[in-house]
């Protein structure tokens, strides 16, 4: 499908392309091989995965002397 830059830099996606992604409202666009990528991103919440790590670690058992083991076991300490 043909696809026009405007004046400001800017391109519409066809509907009939963006009707695949119909719960997407951001992309990440990077350039590979001469070509313009453009890949559906979901904008997650910092706090709800926090929430939700926190929620993973508690129902798993996990303390946080656990977790100053592992790092100092990672750290080669």
């Amino acid at each position: 499908m043909l696809v026009k830059k405007t004046s400001k830099n800017q391109i519409t996606l066809p509907k009939e392309i963006i009707k695949n992604f119909p719960q997407i409202e951001y992309f990440e666009a990077k350039v590979e091989d001469g070509r313009i990528i453009l890949t559906p991103v979901k904008i997650v919440s910092a706090n709800i995965t926090l929430e939700k790590i926190r929620e993973k670690i508690k129902s798993l058992g996990i303390t946080e002397e656990d977790v100053k083991e592992a790092v100092k076991w990672a750290r080669g300490n």
